[in-house]
């Protein structure tokens, strides 16, 4: 596996090793003790998620608050997403500030988000299953979100407005100035 840090260096790309060949491929998804040794801190990924959406969905950006924050590990099985991290860290030097990367089935990229980010996604495939592992359980009462659209952040979806389809509760996140930390 080779780790890059992106824009903002505590979000991680994971780019696998692919061994292929004639019959299909291979390549591992995690390793513990590589990813902790690049991170440099423990993590315990205690649940994964998935998810299937159809084109224009799009999830997010959302985030618990602590002490139910989440770190992820995220990535495509199936389609294409574009992937976005917010950093919400009030006392870090890229506050309000975001990385997008474009994960697919074909690059089998994955990319790690540590807590003090809201996350979310847009599908760019006709469909796309989403799967992601999460270091701290769901918790409703704590969940928040950013509004999508926020002019302060002006996060290229890739897609025109029209075709982007979100959930009641997405539709009325507020802006990142008014967020809960």
């Amino acid at each position: 596996m080779e780790f890059i840090r992106q824009t903002i260096p505590d979000v991680i790309l994971v780019q696998p090793k692919i061994h292929g060949d004639d019959r299909g491929y291979f390549l591992e998804t995690f390793r513990q003790d590589l990813f902790e040794k690049f991170v440099g801190q423990k993590i315990k990924f205690i649940q994964d998620n998935e998810s299937k959406s159809s084109k224009g969905v799009l999830r997010g950006l959302h985030y618990q608050l602590t002490p139910y924050a989440q770190a992820k590990l995220v990535r495509v099985i199936e389609g294409s997403v574009l992937d976005v991290a917010v950093d919400i860290r009030p006392s870090s030097p890229t506050f309000g500030k975001y990385v997008a990367v474009k994960l697919t089935s074909q690059n089998k990229q994955q990319l790690f988000i540590p807590q003090g980010f809201a996350h979310g996604f847009v599908v760019l495939s006709q469909s796309a299953i989403f799967s992601y592992k999460v270091d701290n359980y769901y918790n409703p009462a704590q969940e928040q979100g950013i509004a999508y659209n926020d002019p302060q952040l002006a996060i290229d979806w890739q897609l025109p407005k029209q075709q982007l389809q979100l959930s009641e509760k997405g539709r009325g996140f507020p802006d990142f100035n008014s967020i809960s930390h």
